[in-house]
């Protein structure tokens, strides 16, 4: 469990403590309304890449955090949901409360970090305090923060928060460990201070200096000096702007850490957004923006009346600002929340940190990691696209969204709800700003292990391993990187001359290939897949049966049924029929059932796998001629007629085998062994044919069987 552990919560239940009753209250429905927000009054607001916070009273009669997803224009909520419940609980809790024009109860200073997430403090019935951090309507972080008073959040982006206690006279800064912990925790003197993705700023040495110092490497990455005539007393950054004031009255300004410019603004207490920033005229009755993108503040103008009120500074309370790249949100007189656009043009869409999973996973979680979870924070709302190929390109897996922040979690199966074949994939995340312009694109590999496993697949990555048994019995599993040769081998000892093995795949539900052998008496074993090691006579088997004598070859084609489970074809040694024994999927065969006459005539037959590339078992069959011929199979359990490969091939060969893909590319190869002991490979097209052989080894005579 990580440090910050997420925290399950029914918020029904919450309300009931209240309420006494389960039918009182619940989460927020859904809605899509125009803006402005109707309400019967605010207790706090704030409002963060699209999403608005705040505390309303409900139907039910309770307050609660509302949380509100605005459409890009401001114009329309999207979506509404609940980040907790605000009223008061049977044991006297409640949430933090400040002086505000709402009334005598006060409000909810929150913070919304940009990414749908909400922070608060907890109050108990004696004044203690903790921070929280709710991440959904039924998730939190934050309970392992210090119990303190007069708690206040001084900013937070993305994952990271800071905030002060006036009981311990400190300052905290943290992160959520949203799918791995991070261990960034600072505890400092209360400075000014503002966290911008990773790094957090603070005031340096000497006048107008502020540090920044990368949570996440644990050191001080960058100084900059703004101009300002002070030690500095407030600090907003937003992506290139750095705004520092010299107190409430002092003087103000915005550093261009692009331009690398000083630019001067009003004083007075001010909320920033991307290349502006606004201010509460009490003596105007107004909210006023100052436009400074273009370098240079432009005369501050009017965007709402917003009356002076009793309380000096409002910020959060009944008004604020969304800094990604967003809109200005206001509590008018009659109770409604409204939206007002800035007009001023965002910065293009930029990463602003993230937290990228690694690159192996396994859906059967044997490596504990059975998901692939990943976030990314954004500086403005953008539609977003996940995307997941397979060694060929083609796409396994697509995900959508859309906002500031990209919340990933890819349960590691295709769109149809199927695990993928086992391989290297690769991935790519494009996000196109909503607003404005840019894109951001990013991408990686995934090493994919305990999906489906490809064809003679015993190795537990998707690529084939040529197994072989020696005259002194011993079994040996062969090895590759996926670079068109053996690279290593696993061997156990102790079979019995005359054993023939069939590299088989998956006959459960463990999704690790099974080993078939046949015994010199004829029984036909299945052994337990073990996923990289070989076996002995003792491991773990069932017995499918006696009689397998009876037939002179036994293949493993692939799935030829189209149930996506390989199956074994046999051929009847006394008269060439050919016999298809389907995976069942519970560990053992179906019954037997005759799929063609009389093929005398072959030498060789082949279970290739897919060698066509349409997803169903092929067979290749080499007649006494040394004509190579292909069998393409139906997905019905049948095969369709032979297409003709090659003439007079494979005349030296005294073992071919359908290896699968054992040169990374996705396709399903050819390994053949001559007379003289050379080890070929024919490198499959992935459309139904081979390219011209390569040798990869030599002294293989010594094996008895080459399966």
């Amino acid at each position: 469990m990580t440090r910050h552990a997420r925290i399950a919560l029914t918020l029904v239940s919450l309300a009931a403590l209240s309420a006494g009753s389960l039918t009182t209250a619940g989460p927020a429905a859904a809605e899509t309304t125009p803006t402005p927000i109707q309400t019967d009054g605010v207790w706090g607001i704030d409002y963060a890449g699209g999403f608005l916070s705040t505390v309303e009273n409900t139907p039910s009669g309770y307050q609660w955090v509302v949380g509100r997803q605005i459409s890009p224009d401001g114009s329309t909520v999207l979506e509404k949901t609940s980040r907790g419940y605000a009223d008061e609980y049977a044991g006297g809790s409640h949430l933090q409360r400040v002086p505000c024009e709402a009334g005598a109860r006060g409000c909810v200073p929150m913070r919304s970090f940009g990414n749908t997430w909400v922070g608060y403090f907890m109050e108990d019935g004696a004044g203690k305090q903790v921070a929280q951090i709710h991440l959904t309507e039924n998730s939190m972080s934050g309970t392992d923060e210090p119990v303190v008073t007069g708690g206040r959040f001084v900013d937070a982006t993305g994952r990271y928060y800071v905030y002060n206690a006036a009981s311990t006279g400190k300052q905290y800064v943290d992160d959520v460990d949203h799918y791995r912990w991070t261990d960034v925790r600072r505890t400092r003197s209360v400075t000014a201070a503002s966290v911008w993705g990773s790094r957090l700023w603070t005031p340096g040495s000497g006048n107008g200096a502020v540090t920044a110092y990368d949570l996440e490497a644990k050191k001080t990455v960058q100084t900059v000096a703004t101009g300002a005539p002070c030690t500095v007393k407030e600090l907003q950054v937003v992506g290139r702007w750095i705004y520092w004031n010299c107190g409430p009255t002092g003087a103000a300004g915005v550093y261009d850490r692009t331009a690398k410019k000083a630019v001067k603004v009003p004083s007075g207490p001010a909320l920033v957004g991307d290349g502006y920033l606004v201010r509460h005229d009490r003596t105007a009755g107004k909210l006023m923006l100052t436009d400074y993108h273009t370098g240079t503040a432009a005369p501050a103008r009017a965007v709402a009346d917003l009356p002076a009120g009793t309380t000096a500074d409002q910020r959060r309370l009944s008004w604020t600002v969304d800094k990604f790249g967003g809109d200005i949100a206001y509590v008018d007189q009659d109770k409604a929340i409204r939206i007002v656009p800035s007009g001023v043009p965002s910065q293009p869409l930029a990463k602003i940190e993230s937290d990228v999973a690694g690159d192996a996973v396994d859906p059967t979680g044997r490596n504990g990691v059975d998901y692939w979870d990943s976030f990314w924070q954004l500086n403005k709302p953008a539609n977003w696209t996940f995307t997941v190929k397979d060694a060929q390109g083609r796409v396994e897996r697509t995900i959508k969204g859309s906002g500031a922040s990209i919340d990933l979690s890819w349960d590691l199966e295709t769109g149809a709800g199927t695990y993928p074949y086992n391989g290297r994939k690769t991935w790519t995340l494009t996000a196109n700003a909503v607003e404005g312009s840019g894109t951001y694109t990013t991408g990686g590999t995934i090493g994919y292990n305990g999906g489906r496993q490809g064809h003679h697949d015993q190795g537990y990555y998707s690529y084939g391993e040529l197994v072989t048994l020696n005259s002194s019995g011993t079994l040996t599993l062969h090895y590759t990187e996926g670079k068109g040769a053996f690279n290593w081998k696993r061997s156990a000892s102790g079979w019995p001359a005359g054993t023939v093995a069939v590299p088989f795949g998956d006959m459960g539900k463990d999704r690790c290939a099974e080993m078939l052998m046949r015994m010199p008496n004829g029984e036909l074993r299945r052994y337990a897949g073990k996923c990289g090691a070989s076996y002995t006579p003792s491991s773990s088997h069932t017995s499918l049966g006696t009689g397998w004598k009876a037939y002179n070859v036994l293949t493993a084609p692939g799935d030829l049924t189209g149930d996506g489970r390989v199956d074994l074809l046999a051929r009847k040694a006394s008269t060439g029929d050919i016999f298809l024994f389907a995976n069942d999927g519970a560990g053992k065969l179906k019954a037997g059932v005759k799929i063609r006459t009389a093929w005398t005539g072959y030498t060789k037959i082949v279970g290739a796998g897919d060698f066509t590339g349409d997803g169903i078992g092929d067979v290749l069959a080499r007649d006494r001629a040394g004509t190579l011929w292909r069998y393409d199979g139906t997905g019905t359990g049948l095969l369709k007629n032979r297409v003709k490969l090659a003439a007079a091939w494979g005349g030296s060969y005294n073992a071919i085998v359908g290896v699968g893909d054992i040169t990374g590319d996705g396709k399903n190869d050819l390994v053949a062994r001559d007379t003289a002991g050379n080890l070929y490979r024919n490198n499959g097209d992935g459309k139904g044919s081979f390219g011209a052989r390569v040798k990869i080894a030599s002294g293989w005579q010594g094996y008895k069987g080459v399966f």
